[in-house]
């Protein structure tokens, strides 16, 4: 969580409204098996929202100029994600495929999954996710071209509400070449097997 907000709630009142949600839900807080949920409530929130501290610019800072003349696609599929929904504070989970036309510079292949990493540990909906991704990869890299898909399965849906197993969202970002030249669209679409006929 950003600082700025979270230096206003301590640890110890974090936990506390931990402890009145269970109060409301029907629980007594002060049970055994309930007595340390509250602060393990709030060590699995430090992991789960830790994008928040992290800046995905900066992990696309260091680039690679010395590849040989490669200007061809670049592809990562199937990076796995966990996010959280932030109408229901329901996970998300999923995949992440991204995809990208260098002009002169490329990136380590693990920085665009911590890119990810970081727009998926904060609240979300999956589509601000998917635009978040492909403008960072834009704006930093400068290349001729990006291509973001994500799916999504949505617990808030799933568990809650309509209860609806076995649905998953999709959700796409294409700029510059992606967007532009169907030939580039269909090629991406191609490597990360999802068929724009359908």
């Amino acid at each position: 969580m950003a600082d700025d907000i979270r230096n206003h709630v301590t640890r110890q009142q974090a936990e506390e409204a931990v402890r009145t949600l269970l109060r409301w839900a029907g629980e007594d807080p002060t049970r055994e098996g309930l007595l340390e949920t509250p602060k393990r409530v709030v060590s699995a929130y430090e992991d789960w929202f830790s994008g928040y501290a992290l800046d995905p610019d900066e992990y696309l800072a260091r680039t690679f100029e010395e590849v040989g003349g490669y200007d061809e696609m670049i592809v990562l599929r199937d990076i796995a994600y966990e996010s959280h929904c932030e109408h229901h504070m329901a996970p998300i989970i999923g995949k992440v495929h991204v995809g990208y036309l260098p002009d002169g510079k490329v990136v380590g292949i693990s920085k665009l999954a911590r890119v990810v990493e970081a727009y998926a540990r904060r609240f979300q909906v999956q589509e601000k996710m998917t635009a978040q991704i492909a403008g960072c990869i834009q704006r930093v890299l400068q290349p001729r071209g990006v291509g973001v898909v994500v799916v999504g399965t949505h617990e808030c849906m799933t568990t809650r509400g309509i209860h609806k197993r076995g649905v998953s969202m999709v959700t796409s970002k294409m700029l510059g070449s992606f967007r532009e030249d169907a030939r580039t669209r269909a090629e991406f679409l191609r490597f990360i097997e999802v068929d724009p006929g359908r």
